[in-house]
């Protein structure tokens, strides 16, 4: 194991020099409190829990001191947001301290988020406040408890500094871990300036340390995106089958290693709803739940226009023709085994695209609950126990009927299927109600409620005794709660 003080340093991204990061020292903020920590995330960093309870820790990951090693470069990148161009954004309160390499050879991005203002803050103060700091915390460490490809969360420190949104808050920062913050709008950056060298720079920096098996190909650059997206269909795969909600899918948000990334106003599904509409500011549903397939089509589609001047266009269009079956194979087989069944069957995609057909028509079916308590008790026990959550229930005899039949067909005995299907359907997910009232403890100065809605969800599959609160269904007050992008 490391300390803190002997954490190694490969600044590999700032070897790229200043026509792709500025370098930047942090703001410090007054009076840097620890509120959460991942000791999951810090052995990432070879670093023993215990660490954190250094007073040193809170001063080194609020940026108030820094590594010696460290390397602190805030990225350029530009982007499509809600469909449209911004030519240039880049990180405008985000700092890449430096990259940590551990002892099993893994790089690893310490990133600041909220260290201040940058080149690239435009209008804004390059400050985050404690709400949107642990929002993402939360989210970074549940994705990543329920198997969604995520990045990471080490901790969030707050502050006494104050900062105004729509009311006066207080400045805090968190610091994410990543093996790359390199992202769709870092290509699209190059391209649109026409630095068609940087972007052919940048193209065989991300092939040599994130996809060198793309050097094995007749076409590298062709690899790349094919291997981009084939993880962004597996991540986007996951959130449709889990209910996540990004809310907020533009191309500067989009990692190019095909994990969830940027967290703003984002959301698990309630009552199954798939036209919800997470996020405050989308006032036309462009990242509604039933887009976000399209929309990392559409994202995709940006990437290969970036990649033109390295890659055939027809090349670049098969490509992309790849996404939708590779999407669906992942979220069938995802669907399938938390329905609880090993095999696969032709009639399974309509079996699951009836079911949320009944769901939405009724509009008060718990999404994770209902896998939850059908993995429960007998099927036909369980079948009898959700229902009562539908409006059409003759359709949804129908469905159970076949459904049942469907199970009969793979034999197991219903201790064993219970095993497999809690192991895949969580009963405890990040609620936005539960996210909102951690935030109001922690903003009073308890950060208790966040330290322990953490743990619980680290385990999400696992019942944890005394614990039932977090697996109940939410209050009408928190249901399909509207969040801003404002941090």
């Amino acid at each position: 194991m490391k300390t803190l003080d002997t954490l190694a340093f490969d600044n590999r991204f700032a070897g790229l020099g200043d026509g792709f990061s500025t370098h930047i020292l942090p703001e410090p903020i007054a009076e840097p409190r620890l509120v959460v920590v991942s000791d999951s995330a810090l052995a990432l960093l070879d670093l023993a829990p215990h660490e954190a309870q250094r007073e040193v820790f809170a001063e080194l990951f609020s940026g108030n001191q820094l590594w010696s090693d460290a390397e602190p470069r805030a990225m350029v990148y530009s982007g499509h947001q809600f469909g449209g161009y911004s030519p240039r954004l880049g990180d405008g309160r985000g700092l890449l301290l430096g990259e940590v390499l551990n002892d099993a050879g893994e790089h690893w991005d310490l990133h600041l988020k909220g260290a201040g203002m940058t080149p690239y803050s435009r209008m804004g103060d390059g400050r985050a406040v404690l709400r949107s700091s642990i929002r993402e915390f939360l989210a970074s460490e549940a994705l990543h408890a329920l198997g969604i490809p995520s990045s990471r969360a080490l901790c969030v420190t707050s502050s006494s500094t104050p900062v105004w949104r729509e009311k006066q808050e207080t400045a805090a920062m968190l610091v994410r871990l990543a093996p790359s913050h390199v992202r769709f709008g870092h290509f699209e950056y190059f391209y649109y300036t026409r630095q068609h060298d940087q972007l052919k720079q940048l193209a065989d920096y991300v092939i040599e340390h994130h996809y060198p098996a793309c050097l094995e190909q007749p076409q590298p650059y062709a690899a790349l995106l094919k291997a981009v997206l084939e993880r962004t269909a597996e991540m986007v795969a996951r959130w449709q089958a889990y209910g996540f909600c990004h809310g907020v899918m533009n191309t500067d948000n989009m990692s190019i290693l095909g994990i969830t990334f940027d967290f703003g106003p984002y959301a698990f599904l309630d009552d199954f709803d798939a036209k919800h509409i997470c996020n405050h500011s989308d006032d036309t549903g462009r990242y509604s739940f039933s887009n976000q397939v399209p929309i990392a089509h559409w994202n995709l589609s940006a990437l290969a226009q970036a990649l033109t001047p390295l890659v055939e266009v027809d090349t670049l269009r098969e490509t992309l023709d790849l996404f939708l079956p590779i999407y669906q194979a992942h979220y069938q087989d995802l669907m399938r085994k938390r329905l609880g069944f090993t095999s696969a069957e032709d009639g399974d995609e309509e079996l699951v695209q009836r079911l949320l057909t009944l769901m939405q028509a009724g509009k008060a079916t718990d999404y994770s609950l209902f896998f939850r308590h059908l993995g429960d008790q007998t099927p036909a026990e369980a079948l009898k126990v959700v229902r009562n959550d539908f409006v059409d229930l003759q359709g949804f005899d129908a469905w159970g009927a076949d459904y049942l039949a469907r199970l009969d067909r793979e034999g197991f005995e219903q201790s064993e299927r219970q095993a497999r299907m809690h192991a895949v359907n969580p009963l405890y997910v990040l609620r936005n109600y539960l996210a909102q009232e951690a935030i109001a403890a922690a903003e009073a100065g308890d950060y208790e409620p966040v330290r322990e809605l953490h743990q619980v969800l680290t385990r999400p599959f696992d019942e944890q005794p005394g614990k039932q609160h977090y697996a109940q269904r939410p209050p009408d007050w928190g249901k399909h709660l509207s969040i801003s992008c404002s941090s």
